[in-house]
Order: C-alpha cells, then sequence, then structure tokens
C-alpha cells in the first residue's frame, strides 16, 4: 500500500469548509485515507471477482484465486491457468473469460495501463470499459482507487446514494437533482467526498 494521495490534505479542508455533513464526517474517521496498491492487472481481476456478489463472497473467490495463482497475480500467471481451474474457484463463465481475456490484452499490449495517466477521467473510462466485463461503475473504481484520481462521483454506486440518502435525510434513492448539486459542490475533490461517505455506512475502509 502506498501513502495517501498528494492531494488529501488539500482535500478535507475544501471540502470541510464547504459543507457541515462533510467536516463531521471527517472529523469522526480521521484514522484512515484512501490507499493503493498501484496495481492495475490486481485490481481489474478483483473488480471482476467482485461484480454482482456480496463483499464476503468476492473475497472467499478471490482468495481461491490468489491461491490457485500462489499468490502472484499478474497477466503471465493468470494466462497459464487453466479455464477450469479459475471455474473451480468459484468464477462464473463469463468471468472466467473476462479475466482470461484480460491477461491476453496485458501480455500483448493490446491493453496499455500506462496510457491512462495522460487521460482525462472521461477519456480513461471509456479505455478501460472497452474491456470485457469491465463498465462504467468498475472503470470509476479503477480510477479511484488504483490511479487515485481525485474527482471520481460513482453516481451508479448503491453503497454512495445509501450514504447519502442517510446523511442528507434524503429519501432513498436521493434526487438526481441533489445528487447533482453535492457533486458541484464537492468538485474537484468528489472522491475524497465519496470514501468519506462510503465510510459512514461501512466502517472499513474499502480497498480494490
Amino acid at each position: 500500500m502506498t501513502k495517501k494521495p498528494y492531494y488529501w490534505n488539500s482535500a478535507i479542508k475544501y471540502l470541510s469548509a464547504k459543507d457541515a455533513i462533510m467536516k463531521k464526517l471527517i472529523k469522526k474517521y480521521n484514522d484512515k485515507t484512501l490507499t493503493t496498491r498501484k496495481d492495475v492487472f490486481f485490481s481489474l481481476c478483483r473488480s471482476i471477482i467482485g461484480q454482482q456478489i456480496s463483499v464476503a463472497a468476492a473475497d472467499s473467490v478471490f482468495f481461491k484465486f490468489e491461491k490457485i495463482c500462489k499468490g502472484k497475480i499478474n497477466p503471465t500467471m493468470v494466462n497459464k491457468k487453466k479455464s477450469s481451474e479459475l471455474k473451480r474457484c468459484g468464477l462464473s463463465r463469463l468471468k472466467v473469460k473476462g479475466i482470461k481475456e484480460l491477461s491476453k490484452k496485458f501480455l500483448n499490449k493490446e491493453f496499455n495501463p500506462k496510457l491512462i495517466k495522460n487521460m482525462n477521467d472521461e477519456e480513461a473510462i471509456i479505455y478501460l470499459s472497452s474491456l470485457r466485463q469491465i463498465g462504467r461503475w468498475s472503470a470509476e473504481m479503477i480510477l479511484l482507487f488504483t490511479f487515485n484520481r481525485k474527482n471520481i462521483w460513482p453516481i451508479q454506486d448503491i453503497g454512495l446514494l445509501r450514504s447519502i440518502s442517510n446523511n442528507y435525510k434524503k429519501k432513498y434513492f436521493p434526487p438526481k437533482s441533489f445528487v447533482k448539486k453535492l457533486n458541484k459542490k464537492f468538485s474537484p475533490y468528489c472522491s475524497v467526498a465519496t470514501w468519506y461517505l462510503w465510510r459512514s455506512i461501512d466502517d472499513q475502509p474499502i480497498q480494490y
């Protein structure tokens, strides 16, 4: 894991000044910060594995996946694994296909994560979404957690929407106009606001 993002201290000062509820959350959850593994392939595999299943189920499958990869989750190792081996971890046929294709695209340089550095957020989301099994939500998680982009506001995320409803006393789902208003208020540090809102409903920080 790496140290906190370079913008973190500036972000919490900005958000605290902008919003009373955010100020309260920042004060309450001041023990940890967003961190990253800086390992795009690892994070993409974890994202694919975790889709449409509970956190507990995803952790269980990922543990088995990591075990058959002997702790080395990289394109070469995953590419060597037979589809039948990956299925035994609890992966669906579509997820196996997605992870196998991902490893091949990394190996043959068809997908190059280094290009993302020079892309804006929307360009990066489109590029990441070109991968099988990676949609907009998954791409946003990668940008937030792996690349530590500072202004990601994943409005498809159920946890974020639930947290907005809880903290701002709005019905669930919160009105789109209100979510948009928060987006504008928290920019350019929506990633940090998202992280604190998540923690308000699950004290265990999310990590990809």
